[in-house]
């Protein structure tokens, strides 16, 4: 059987489409048919497949992004719609097809992955690892934040990207692993998937300083996206969503893991759940360290890591990390014999330390790094302490 890594085009739509509406279980009515293939063509994708004996076996994609790392924007490579056919499963194929990708995104300068994983054991094998979580609040109307005076403004728009986009910008470049949004994720995605009303809170200079995207269903309140720029955005806009008060009987966000707004209800025994979300792999060591934003300090730091990476051969090796007071690392890659003491690390743990998902003390704990603690410390002073979230999906 002969098999072959095709970059799929619109000539193999169909083929796809046949695939992903199987693997994921959904159908495309015939009325959103031009619609669909109308966003499938004009995405920021390139799109990989494996075809056995002229048949398309297995396919996924990879979307262009950029995202915030310290408030630094970054290249990125979204891995989605990953499926199988059941004949050609558990035969190594998406490993072709995810070895390939690394190498695509590499030629390419994306120094980063993420995605949404259907198993975070499987994907962990290759090199991903999770770097954000989801915290849902369920909150009963009797136990909503309470209404309070604000001397701005709330008025209800329509979901624009000229309006909504730079609040939303301040705010992806104040966390870790948000998307820097284009106006086609705004105009494709965000108003198809989030559908609902939307409401903008202005200051008293007429300053848009935060959103809310939500819908009101069933006597349910879904917040689809809260972003607040100040404490005076927040309370305004919990005000708002409070004056639905007399329509629902429950509202649901979706939040940074971290979030405290059930610390600041008068009764916080609300319904709380985090689940692990996104993963998020280094796909270019040495380029990533280089540009990573370490943390300013009066001093200079200097770290040797030495990074396991199986799956992205390229990455292997002893690195001598040199970080200045302003937090700017000088990357070596060491040949030859070493000694020095060393952190020993996973591409996964690296950028799970990194992303500031995990603090490097903490893995060393877990096993998940080796090193003397001396030097974990000196790396973990110099990461910042980051929130990590991702308010989309693909």
């Amino acid at each position: 059987m002969t098999k072959e890594i095709r970059l799929l085009t619109m000539d193999q739509y169909e083929d796809m489409m046949e695939l992903s509406q199987f693997a994921f279980q959904y159908e495309v009515p015939p009325a959103k048919h031009a619609e669909a293939r109308d966003r499938f063509e004009h995405e920021e994708a390139e799109r990989w497949g494996i075809y056995m004996d002229g048949k398309l076996a297995a396919q996924l994609g990879l979307l262009d992004f950029h995202t915030y790392i310290g408030g630094k924007r970054f290249a990125m490579s979204g891995v989605a719609g990953v499926s199988t056919w059941p004949e050609f499963r558990r035969q190594g194929l998406v490993a072709d097809l995810l070895h390939h990708s690394l190498v695509q995104m590499k030629e390419k300068g994306q120094m980063l992955s993420f995605l949404h994983p259907f198993s975070v054991g499987f994907y962990r094998k290759f090199g991903w690892e999770l770097y954000t979580d989801l915290k849902t609040y369920k909150i009963d109307t009797g136990l909503m934040p309470p209404r309070t005076s604000y001397n701005g403004t709330i008025k209800r728009v329509a979901v624009d990207y000229e309006l909504l986009n730079p609040i939303y910008q301040v705010y992806a470049k104040r966390i870790n692993g948000a998307l820097d949004r284009s106006e086609a994720w705004w105009n494709y995605r965000i108003k198809s998937s989030k559908k609902g009303q939307t409401v903008v809170y202005f200051d008293t200079a007429g300053v848009p300083q935060g959103y809310v995207i939500y819908v009101v269903k069933n006597r349910e309140l879904l917040v689809h996206e809260f972003i607040d720029l100040t404490e005076e955005a927040r309370l305004a806009l919990w005000t708002f969503l409070s004056q639905h008060d007399s329509m629902i009987d429950q509202l649901e966000i979706k939040v940074a893991a971290d979030d405290g707004q059930a610390y600041l209800l008068a009764n916080p025994r609300i319904k709380q759940e985090i689940m692990p979300y996104f993963m998020a792999r280094i796909v270019d060591a040495e380029a990533f360290l280089r540009e990573y934003p370490f943390e300013a300090s009066g001093e200079e730091t200097s770290i040797v890591l030495d990074i396991q990476d199986e799956h992205a051969p390229w990455n292997e090796g002893i690195y001598q990390v040199s970080i200045d007071s302003d937090g700017k690392a000088h990357v070596q890659r060491l040949s030859g014999e070493n000694n020095q003491e060393t952190i020993q690390t996973g591409i996964g743990a690296l950028a799970a330390m990194l992303t500031s998902y995990k603090r490097p003390t903490e893995l060393l704990r877990y096993g998940q790094i080796h090193g003397h603690r001396h030097f974990v410390e000196q790396l973990e002073r110099r990461i910042p302490v980051r929130t990590t979230f991702l308010p989309d999906f693909f």
